[in-house]
């Protein structure tokens, strides 16, 4: 199967990629490539290297496919995907993967621990509790000791909950990214959505309460009448910017 696919470099990627809308139902299409896929994308960078998200993988033959499909407002791009990916963030997993870290931070030294490894430990065994625990009230506590702090140095100020909530969708994001891309040097096309009825996702796919939909991604190889008119951006010059 993949000897059939143009296997594309890096830039030629980025350059061809597109979000395709209607895809192709009779070419073939290999699912290992997906699997492949996103097996990179969990090499992606990601706050605090926690990898605080899922990907659920709903192929063509799942019972569900077409129930999903239709919560993404029957999209095209979701109704003729050879398979969907539902990329899922999840900010409650926070505490397990923060001691995963810790433990294989601790484990991997051996001999007297140097300052270096007791900084780390220190930082997943005391910062990240104090950054993603949830009560009342924290929230505000923690904007109020950034900006105390923040008088006499530098400071992160992004501390509060609806900033580490997006925190956590940025490292889904980055990932996804790194999935679609290798989607296409693989010779496959994705389209990201967010047009979807996340509750009823939610329920449909079995998915904790606190977890929330990052976005689906439409797979499959594309059709030309999938890609919307041509590429448009706008210029360089207002996106780039050098001080």
């Amino acid at each position: 199967m993949r000897n059939k696919l143009q296997e594309l470099g890096f830039f030629e990627a980025v350059e061809q990629r597109r979000s395709v809308r209607i895809f192709d139902q009779t070419a073939p299409f290999d699912h290992s490539i997906v699997q492949k896929c996103l097996e990179a994308a969990i090499l992606s960078p990601n706050s605090s290297n926690l990898q605080l998200y899922n990907f659920v993988r709903v192929p063509e033959n799942s019972p569900l496919k077409d129930r999903l499909a239709q919560l993404c407002m029957g999209q095209k791009a979701a109704t003729t995907a050879r398979e969907l990916v539902v990329v899922v963030t999840r900010r409650d997993l926070w505490k397990s993967h923060a001691k995963a870290n810790y433990d294989y931070i601790k484990k991997s030294y051996e001999g007297k621990p140097d300052k270096k490894q007791k900084q780390a430990l220190s930082y997943y065994g005391k910062l990240i509790p104090k950054l993603y625990s949830y009560y009342p009230g924290w929230s505000l506590i923690k904007k109020l000791i950034a900006w105390w702090v923040g008088l006499k140095r530098p400071m992160v100020r992004e501390v509060g909950e609806t900033e580490v909530r997006i925190s956590v969708h940025k490292s889904a994001s980055l990932a996804a990214m790194t999935f679609m891309l290798g989607m296409k040097a693989s010779g496959y096309d994705t389209c990201p959505m967010e047009g979807h009825d996340s509750k009823r996702v939610k329920k449909l796919l079995n998915l904790p309460s606190s977890s929330e939909i990052c976005m689906i991604i439409g797979c499959g190889k594309g059709l030309p009448e999938g890609v919307y008119g041509e590429r448009f951006r706008v210029p360089t010059v207002e996106l780039i910017k050098e001080s």
